[in-house]
């Protein structure tokens, strides 16, 4: 064993692996713990069987210029700062600053690759027709959806048709029933300047004429009986492709090609192949070392064939171009709050291309049953305001039918805000994709040993915008600007190192150029 600097420490069960928080502060893990880190304490939480809802990876980062790695999934806890394991990992010391354990993380286990997902994404909002439509996905109520963006003054981009418009699961064509000219429909949404893709995910359902060809082909996933695998996954049971048989891959790959081309379908949101989806039941795969993260990183590789791509959860695939949302969110003021640390995570795990859920949320129950006395528009508008300056800006529930006219506004401008930002977010992306530094950055990343450790509502945005949203019913909030000279999006200049009060009110997102 090498004995220096950079040290490996074999550890038994939960033994205390970290130093303690008072020495330095740790991030990693889980994009979906954003919210809980720096870790302080947290109860054990198993990488090949929990996922939180979102992205995973081996990695802890510190303040102090410190990473650990391990090559497999783990079960991690968090006491009093510490962290306690329960496998073997590398620690290395490559510097004395968050930056740099990142920076030497990423280019030893998941370097950038040079390439990015399609442009789009980043300089125009998304639109997702998930709140609106639910289940009942439709052509009527999409091209309604879509028209009604344009009508109401928000920019086109990229338009996601949610889970159920195909005829079942492993099926690729539109229900006949709700899509009388699915390829027409795709020509009006083209004319109207989206761009489409379209739910899938890696799941078939059971007796259908697909679910016998692969089964023939030895393409689904086997039980530990040898029989295919039939997945509890959370919209039932189905058998699943096993993507660790390269054939199996390349089939899917040319399956959904054949879509695009009958369509017009631009490209996929990557859904489902959680890690706990393979956790239900014993398996037998292809790769017999496959482990449920490997499944999940199987998944993940189909998208790489498509730039019109999105993922919900990943393991260990920082630095490739896929977008990645961040895991559904209910509505509410505690997930508006949980947006700024969990993209700043991501960021951290070398998922740079990432989208913070939808505005308002993604969680289809917390809309359906909010009584209109208990509807707060503040929150759709702040909600908004976080999306705004962030690499990616995606709309499911309709503002137009849930805000006044003049929070409407608001949010259209908003809308706009993220595209007149869009060519200096392509700057960063396109930096991310050549040297892997995140584009969404905590304030202790940027600015080191300045006391930002545990700043969960303020970010930045590359190296010159830090950007300041309220994350509650307040009309105010305090800011602490870094050393240096700052000027506010209202043209008011500041001295940094301090902290200053400012007043929000509901139709201003606070933002600060670093000018000297």
């Amino acid at each position: 064993m090498k004995k220096s600097i950079v040290g490996i420490f074999v550890l038994s069960l939960y033994s205390l692996f970290l130093t303690p928080s008072s020495a330095q502060s740790w991030w990693g893990a889980s994009v979906g713990l954003g919210h809980e880190q720096p870790y302080t304490d947290l109860p054990a939480f198993d990488l090949n069987t929990q996922d939180a809802n979102n992205q995973l990876v081996p990695l802890f980062l510190s303040s102090e210029g410190e990473y650990m790695w391990s090559d497999g999934a783990f079960v991690f806890s968090a006491k009093d700062g510490g962290i306690e394991t329960s496998v073997p990992m590398e620690r290395v010391k490559a510097g004395t600053t968050l930056r740099e354990a990142y920076m030497a993380a990423q280019a030893k286990y998941f370097p950038a690759n040079g390439q990015l997902p399609d442009t789009l994404f980043f300089t125009m909002p998304q639109y997702n027709t998930w709140i609106e439509l639910m289940y009942n996905q439709n052509q009527e109520d999409i091209l309604r959806y879509a028209h009604a963006i344009i009508d109401n003054g928000f920019p086109a981009g990229v338009l996601m048709i949610d889970d159920n418009w195909q005829r079942y699961y492993g099926n690729f064509d539109f229900k006949a029933e709700r899509f009388p000219d699915p390829k027409g429909m795709m020509d009006e949404l083209h004319a109207l300047g989206f761009k489409v893709m379209v739910w899938i995910c890696p799941f078939v359902s059971s007796d259908s004429p697909e679910f016998r060809d692969l089964e023939s082909k030895g393409y689904l996933l086997r039980n530990a009986n040898g029989g295919t695998a039939v997945l509890n996954w959370w919209n039932g049971y189905s058998a699943c492709y096993d993507l660790t048989n390269p054939e199996a891959a390349d089939y899917f790959v040319s399956v959904l090609r054949k879509a695009q081309e009958r369509y017009g379908i631009d490209g996929f949101k990557f859904d489902a192949g959680d890690n706990n989806c393979y956790a239900s039941a014993p398996l037998k795969a292809y790769d017999p070392s496959a482990t449920n993260v490997d499944h999940t990183t199987s998944w993940a590789k189909i998208g790489l064939s498509f730039p019109f791509n999105e993922y919900r959860a990943c393991w260990k695939m920082g630095g490739q171009p896929l977008v990645q949302r961040l895991g559904d969110k209910d509505y509410s003021w505690d997930a508006v709050r949980q947006l700024i640390p969990q993209m700043c995570v991501a960021g951290l795990l070398g998922y740079a291309y990432t989208c913070p859920d939808m505005v308002g949320g993604g969680q289809w129950a917390a809309f359906l049953y909010i009584g209109e006395d208990a509807f707060d528009q503040s929150l759709i508008v702040r909600s908004a305001q976080v999306h705004a300056l962030m690499p990616m800006m995606q709309f499911s529930v309709a503002p137009w039918r849930i805000l006044s006219p003049e929070n409407l506004a608001v949010v259209r401008r908003m809308a706009k805000l993220h595209a007149a930002f869009g060519p200096y977010i392509m700057r960063y992306a396109r930096q991310a994709s050549q040297t892997g530094e995140p584009i969404v950055r905590l304030m202790e990343y940027q600015f080191p040993h300045q006391g930002f450790e545990a700043c969960k509502d303020q970010f930045m945005l590359g190296d010159k915008y830090l950007v300041a949203p309220v994350v509650d019913t307040r009309l105010e909030r305090e800011v602490r600007l870094p050393k240096g000279t700052w000027r506010d999006d209202q043209g008011k200049r500041y001295r940094g190192g301090k902290t200053y009060r400012i007043d929000v009110p509901l139709e201003r997102l606070p933002y600060f150029e670093k000018i000297k």
